[in-house]
């Protein structure tokens, strides 16, 4: 092993407070991107089914239209 003991490997030959400090930065970054990337697929999945209850509704609402629309146009053809 390249340490004599467990302090000298945190040490890192007085480089360990850059050492470390850097590895937690680079975890907590990694954590906080994890965090974000699922908050925002959740936001993302929120809104698609917003968006599908909404085009259900109208659709269903347009289909009694155009239903009724198609029926005056087949009275008029007869």
């Amino acid at each position: 092993m390249a340490f004599d003991s467990l302090s000298a490997f945190l040490a890192m030959g007085g480089h360990g407070v850059y050492v470390w400090a850097a590895w937690g930065v680079t975890g907590l970054l990694l954590v906080g991107t994890v965090i974000h990337a699922r908050a925002e697929r959740r936001a993302l999945l929120r809104d698609l089914r917003r968006r599908a209850r909404r085009a259900q509704h109208h659709g269903a609402s347009s289909d009694v239209a155009t239903s009724v629309s198609h029926q005056e146009g087949h009275a008029r053809e007869s």
